[in-house]
């Protein structure tokens, strides 16, 4: 993927992985949009990199999700390169599903339903460009499960096997279809101190990088590049250990 003088829409781009691809791509010389639902981080965002574009957007809600896309063509008509990154993580005991449907369903909304629904919006104005790429974030999780957040591996599960889809159906056209597949990431993904033990976020934003330079299709870092290949047998004692370990150090949960 050419990684530079490029229009790029990064999802989720005030913080976390959002914000250091941000960087990578504003360094690198393209032109960066990103949304957010908070308009205190797009601020924050853009005050470190003063020609960045901002819009608040909760890609959550369809409404939202169709405004953005409607502002984004109309005013940035070159947008080649779209970034499906925002998402949430909620923890789960399926024991105890004692909050509304509401509450779960928004992280469907979040991880699943917003960047396929944005990708079809996209699709067209895509194809109609020189070169068009989307990168969808999905996880390490969507191929072996955390069973304390089972709606977020399900979706990022789900996420996977769209772009496998989406990659097979665009091979014949100058659509590129990339998939990042994070490990755990120090983030305040799911609450602040969660992801403490997760790989520093600007280490694995270069790797990112790196293999968008290189044309790499699916990029893991830490050992998701494995992990991806794994048999059922590898993904079962994967799971199995990782909740184990979660239960050891959550008691109560």
């Amino acid at each position: 993927m050419q990684t530079r003088g490029r229009m790029v829409l990064i999802t989720g781009g005030g913080s976390g992985i959002g914000l250091a691809l941000v960087e990578r791509f504003y360094q690198a010389g393209n032109t960066v949009i990103i949304c957010g639902r908070r308009s205190e981080r797009l601020q924050a965002a853009k005050a470190k990199f003063p020609k960045l574009v901002t819009k608040v957007c909760d890609v959550a809600d369809e409404p939202q999700r169709l405004a953005l896309f409607a502002w984004v063509v109309n005013e940035f008509p070159s947008l080649d390169v779209l970034v499906n990154n925002a998402g949430m993580q909620q923890r789960i005991n399926l024991k105890q599903p004692n909050a509304a449907w509401s509450y779960y369903q928004q992280e469907i909304a979040a991880n699943l339903e917003a960047p396929i629904h944005l990708s079809l919006l996209f699709l067209p104005h895509l194809l109609q460009q020189e070169a068009g790429t989307i990168i969808n974030v999905s996880s390490n999780l969507g191929v072996t499960p955390a069973a304390w957040a089972p709606i977020y591996s399900a979706t990022k599960a789900a996420m996977h096997s769209f772009s496998m889809s989406l990659r097979l159906q665009m091979a014949e056209t100058k659509v590129n279809i990339v998939e990042v597949l994070p490990p755990a990431v120090n983030t305040d993904l799911g609450g602040v101190g969660l992801h403490t033990f997760g790989v520093p976020v600007d280490d694995f934003a270069d790797a990112v990088f790196t293999g968008l330079a290189n044309g790499d299709k699916e990029i893991g870092y830490a050992g998701t590049e494995r992990t991806i290949r794994a048999s059922r047998d590898e993904i079962d004692a994967g799971a199995a250990g990782m909740w184990q370990n979660f239960i050891k150090h959550n008691p109560g949960f």
